[in-house]
């Protein structure tokens, strides 16, 4: 346990507190992002979110108070926007958003596969913002996802890329009907389609080595 990084702790904690929000504010009836965005006012909530983690992963919470110093801090940087914001986001790689109707652990799957857009850095705000709203509506895949403004060692450029998911990528009907969705929102660029089974073998695309399924 001494050889264990405390910032990479506090990294996961971070990672997981927020996955944890975000849960609880839905079954609440709200999005972190609306709250942030409309300048809503959630003190009371976030403090009692925090209170529910701090009780079910006390020593994730004491890897946060470590970093942050106190929760006011981080609900400073939630209002900043702080997991919300590309380019405002510093404290993990990505931001996620599921899709209300499919539950997380679809995206996983070796059936599942994702559309790749990749935009300069200053594009990422506004594209994710397109993406967002439409994956909450329904009109896109089951989960997006945007890498955000920390910087990653595992970055193959310095674009944001943007991850749209679908269920299953034998389904080319859906595979297509969330293409052409893209397209009607501005993304109307080619793009490719990776399936997750690539990932997980751990091919990416190199000179000369394509790993994208499709291309529309």
């Amino acid at each position: 346990m001494n050889d264990i990084d405390p910032e990479s702790v506090a990294d996961v904690a971070y990672g997981l507190f927020e996955i944890f929000l975000n849960r609880e504010l839905r079954t609440w009836g709200a999005y972190l992002f609306e709250l942030v965005e409309q300048g809503i006012d959630f003190r009371d909530d976030f403090m009692e979110i925090f209170g529910q983690f701090e009780a079910d992963y006390p020593v994730l919470a004491e890897a946060l108070y470590r970093r942050f110093g106190s929760t006011d801090t981080i609900y400073s940087l939630l209002l900043q926007g702080e997991g919300v914001v590309p380019s405002r986001t510093t404290q993990m790689y990505w931001i996620v958003q599921d899709a209300p109707q499919f539950p997380s652990e679809d995206i996983d799957t070796e059936m599942g596969g994702k559309w790749l857009i990749f935009v300069s850095p200053d594009e990422a705000d506004e594209a994710w913002r397109k993406v967002r709203a439409e994956t909450c509506a329904g009109r896109l895949g089951i989960s997006a996802k945007v890498s955000t403004a920390k910087p990653n060692p595992d970055a193959k450029d310095d674009r944001a890329v943007i991850y749209v998911y679908t269920r299953d990528w034998r389904d080319e009907e859906d595979v297509m009907r969330v293409r052409e969705r893209l397209r009607e929102i501005g993304f109307v660029e080619r793009i490719g389609y990776k399936r997750n089974i690539e990932t997980y073998h751990g091919e990416y695309s190199e000179k000369g080595k394509r790993v994208t399924f499709y291309s529309a």
